[in-house]
């Protein structure tokens, strides 16, 4: 069954590290997603900074899960193993950890890629889970919750590479604002990310920079790509359309001129 992840949860790598903090768990993970590359027949491992944040010892359940990105970028989670998924391939370092408090350790994974494993991508999860229960509180109610963190792992296998397709152009709504967006098709066998610099006027003949979001786009996917505005004296500038946006969009090796106009 699918599951979203309670308590806290970083994922997309937006931040340096993962934390999660509950009354009985506070794990401090490093680095939240890991992006690696091999060939079928090779075998590639994978270390974990696992921090215990409390002063008292702590006790994890680590295993690895399938996933899935849903359209407003937030993450499912299936202990349940899923058709065509590469999570037989992953060795762990041992299923239960026990860090001092203020502790660290380096944990290890593995990933052995069959030598007939096709060009594409392997995604899974390696959760770190509080062995016991925690209690979180809000508005003077105690509850019992279950710490999770979940980190991504991306392992790009042989000639693997998204294949980006631009569909058009629209505005959406991000944070109570309206912002270009371009549709975005990813027709390739691995995740990419849109990158660039780009820049642009709006009708009022104002001058912006925009950043393309940093998600990925999972093979088969079409995803919007938002647009963001700024300028030196203002992160949250609101716009007037139409706007134009002109530049260079990359993603993997490949990249494409960018000069449309949103309205």
């Amino acid at each position: 069954m699918p599951r979203k992840l309670p308590v806290l949860l970083c994922l997309l790598g937006l931040v340096p590290a993962a934390r999660v903090q509950a009354q009985g768990f506070a794990a401090l993970v490093s680095p939240p997603r890991f992006e690696l590359a091999t060939k079928p027949g090779k075998t590639l491992r994978g270390v974990i900074e696992i921090s215990n944040r409390s002063t008292t010892p702590g006790r994890y359940v680590i295993h690895t899960a399938d996933w899935n990105l849903s359209r407003d970028f937030s993450v499912s989670f299936q202990d349940d193993l899923q058709p065509g998924s590469c999570r037989p391939w992953v060795a762990l370092e041992r299923p239960n950890v026990e860090i001092l408090g203020g502790g660290t350790m380096r944990y290890r994974f593995d990933v052995a890629v069959p030598a007939d494993a096709p060009a594409g991508e392997c995604r899974f999860a390696v959760m770190i889970e509080g062995a016991d229960p925690s209690v979180a509180s809000s508005q003077g109610l105690s509850m019992p919750v279950t710490g999770r963190i979940g980190v991504i792992v991306y392992v790009n296998v042989g000639d693997g590479a998204p294949e980006i397709e631009i569909l058009g152009p629209k505005i959406a709504t991000l944070n109570g604002q309206r912002v270009p967006t371009l549709r975005i098709h990813n027709g390739g066998t691995a995740h990419g990310r849109v990158s660039g610099f780009l820049t642009g006027t709006d009708a009022k003949g104002n001058s912006y920079d925009f950043t393309p979001a940093d998600f990925p786009i999972l093979p088969h996917e079409e995803r919007e790509l938002f647009l963001t505005p700024s300028t030196p004296t203002n992160d949250h500038p609101t716009l007037t359309f139409p706007v134009t946006v002109k530049g260079t969009l990359e993603w993997g090796k490949q990249k494409t001129e960018l000069n449309q106009q949103f309205e």
